[in-house]
């Protein structure tokens, strides 16, 4: 047995401990325990491991500015405040609620990327249903995660790995709503039916309309300002192509301070009530995904979409799209992306072969709790205000939902590149 057949064992080891979570051992202890194994075996080098650590260093940024924004504006009461005029709006009903709630993460994941959605949206819908007296709550919750997928690709913003996939050949803005706002169309619509087709007998329930709303905070004000002027940098900095983590980062490190300041609170406590855990994690990803590359697993993806498209182009677009969806459920849409992006960015492949990868690589990991970034993040807010759901029953579901919607959405695609 050669040094490349142990790298895809740990490999695959860590990504099966990230995903099943053995003894409920934190996700982001298996990611790293595979890089350091990997690194005391001699299987990849120290400076192969800092390359994989930098590949993500706008990722770490872009996580980092967000995780302060959202737990500057839930320790404001931003989050309650929000949830509060949601279900006045709701005017009782449940169903009313989804859909609002829905609209809403379509909204936060197109403007501000589904990674937001994860962070932001899930403790005002934790909240909302809290304050609605809502005993089944998971409904409203599991839009958070299927709506962070489904509606990534709407825009380059919507989505990190939009940006990995294409690298510095992003096409224009009117070029990438032309492919993919049909495509995003159906992935939104068929999403969101086959989500309310699943819950609709937990949506009959009358919900609370009697909540008292008090008036938001100076600290809730600039919390809501900030995240409304990250939106408009985060599109800024997304149409001149410029990496995302730096601005990001910069707007929740600036209010932070200035919500700590003008409410005169503890930094620390701030510090101390983020889940910090996910860095660790994508860092252990991308030294995974660092030892693949040097096993060579790139160059032979590489060959075959070389090949493929050369002789059967279509095929191989609805294989690749299909491989990338179900294979981000192995191994995280995070490293699949990178994997795909370091595929692709040195091949000249039809347009519709890289359109049908990133659809699977945004929309594939509704399949899974583990399939996306977005959807880790989302688990650990749901952890965080005493909500759960078991791997199997995100599967069960995901089934149902993403199957068809990837299917119906790489259709919609297939229909823009002919008639388009």
């Amino acid at each position: 047995m050669d040094a490349n057949f142990f790298i895809y064992l740990i490999a695959l080891l860590a990504t099966a401990g990230v995903i099943i979570r053995p003894f409920k051992i934190p996700e982001a202890i298996w990611a790293v325990s595979g890089a350091v194994l990997l690194l005391m075996l001699g299987l990849i080098s120290f400076s192969a491991v800092w390359t994989g650590i930098s590949k993500g260093t706008d990722v770490y940024l872009f996580l980092t500015g967000m995780m302060l924004l959202a737990e500057s504006a839930r320790q404001q009461g931003l989050f309650d405040w929000l949830a509060g005029h949601a279900t006045r709006f709701s005017k009782g009903s449940a169903v009313r609620l989804f859909i609002l709630i829905y609209l809403v993460g379509l909204v936060v994941t197109v403007f501000m990327s589904n990674d937001a959605t994860a962070v932001v949206l899930t403790p005002a819908v934790a909240a909302a249903a809290h304050h609605a007296r809502v005993k089944q709550p998971l409904p409203y919750l599991l839009i958070c995660a299927f709506i962070a997928n489904a509606a990534s690709f709407v825009l380059p913003v919507s989505n990190p790995a939009n940006l990995v996939i294409y690298g510095s050949h992003m096409p224009p803005l009117t070029v990438w709503l032309q492919t993919y706002l049909l495509p995003s169309f159906f992935a939104v619509a068929i999403t969101f039916l086959m989500l309310y087709l699943t819950q609709r007998k937990n949506l009959r329930e009358p919900i609370s309309t009697e909540i008292p709303i008090e008036p938001l905070s100076g600290g809730g004000k600039i919390a809501l300002g900030g995240i409304l002027f990250t939106t408009v940098i985060l599109l800024i900095a997304s149409s001149f192509q410029y990496p995302l983590g730096i601005p990001t980062a910069v707007s929740g490190i600036a209010v932070a301070a200035v919500v700590t300041l003008m409410t005169r609170q503890n930094p620390v406590r701030l510090v101390r009530s983020i889940s910090w855990a996910v860095l660790p994690l994508v860092a252990g990803l991308f030294i995974l995904v660092e030892a693949l590359q040097e096993a060579g697993l790139i160059n032979v993806l590489h060959q075959f979409l070389t090949e493929g498209s050369r002789t059967s182009p279509e095929s191989t677009a609805l294989i690749s799209g299909g491989i990338t969806a179900f294979g981000s459920n192995l191994i995280n849409n995070l490293p699949a992306g990178l994997i795909a992006g370091s595929t692709v960015s040195g091949a000249q492949l039809p347009s519709l072969v890289r359109s049908c990868i990133l659809i699977g690589i945004d929309l594939g990991p509704n399949l899974s709790v583990t399939g996306s970034l977005a959807t880790i993040l989302w688990l650990t807010e749901l952890r965080r205000h005493g909500h759960s759901v078991s791997a199997r029953k995100f599967l069960s579901l995901g089934t149902v939902i993403m199957i068809p919607a990837l299917l119906t959405a790489m259709g919609a695609l297939w229909l823009v590149h002919h008639f388009g």
